[in-house]
């Protein structure tokens, strides 16, 4: 569904009986409705929002687990200003500048024409031929930094959700968070099946790596296909496994 349909599918369901979902709609800026079933099903006490563009995954946190703190990160400029904007008032809702990756320091993001799919990696044809309009536009240099760098075990509360829409970087993003992977009940992240950035690892090799670490898939949401029926990303929620 476009953008234009997402928003009014928005303010079909919502109308003005949500105050972050109106200011969002009134920007432009569509919420992440095919998130919020899950949210309203795990109610997580506080989510980390890596990639949160114009916030609308964090709109979806707030509207289905409105106790829920949230913990964003945000390094395009453009798109963090707008989340700011929203979130101006919510003392609930704290935004970080930077990516989130494996080492500390300064990156190149290649930006999409639809900053959402703006990637710390290159961006393929295939991205542009499957999601038209996503092809790059140009770079920016951004900072990068450690999940313990911004954050420790004192600044996240239980059940903890850690959320990832990197755009291809899902395994080096998790990487750095792996001194903190273990005060999450869960880990929602975005995988692909097919190379849509380069050197992008694809779905099994996210799905393995979180396994070593005892979380355990869990569900698989928002499939999107191609025209011919193959599958080509999708949302995927892993479980902590319990200690034995």
């Amino acid at each position: 569904m476009g953008i234009f349909g997402k928003i009014s599918k928005a303010a079909r369901t919502l109308g003005a009986r949500d105050a972050h979902w109106a200011r969002a709609l009134r920007q432009g800026v569509a919420p992440g409705l095919e998130h919020v079933a899950m949210l309203q099903r795990l109610q997580p006490a506080m989510v980390v929002d890596i990639g949160a563009n114009r916030g609308q995954f964090t709109l979806a946190t707030r509207h289905a687990s409105p106790a829920a703190r949230v913990l964003a990160f945000e390094p395009l400029p453009k798109p963090a200003e707008i989340f700011r904007k929203l979130f101006a008032d919510d003392d609930k809702v704290r935004l970080f500048p930077v990516a989130v990756g494996l080492e500390t320091g300064e990156a190149t993001i290649h930006v999409s024409a639809r900053d959402d799919s703006s990637s710390l990696l290159p961006i393929t044809a295939t991205q542009n031929a499957l999601f038209p309009g996503t092809a790059e536009t140009g770079t920016q240099t951004i900072r990068v930094m450690r999940l313990e760098d911004c954050l420790d075990s004192a600044d996240l509360c239980s059940p903890a959700l850690l959320k990832l829409d990197v755009q291809g970087f899902e395994l080096t993003a998790l990487q750095g968070c792996e001194s903190l992977l273990h005060e999450f009940s869960w880990v929602y992240t975005e995988c692909s099946f097919v190379e849509l950035y380069e050197g992008q690892a694809l779905a099994d090799e996210v799905i393995a790596w979180l396994r070593e670490r005892r979380f355990s898939l869990c569900g698989v949401f928002n499939m999107a296909y191609d025209d011919r029926g193959k599958a080509i990303q999708a949302d995927f929620l892993f479980s902590a496994l319990k200690s034995p």
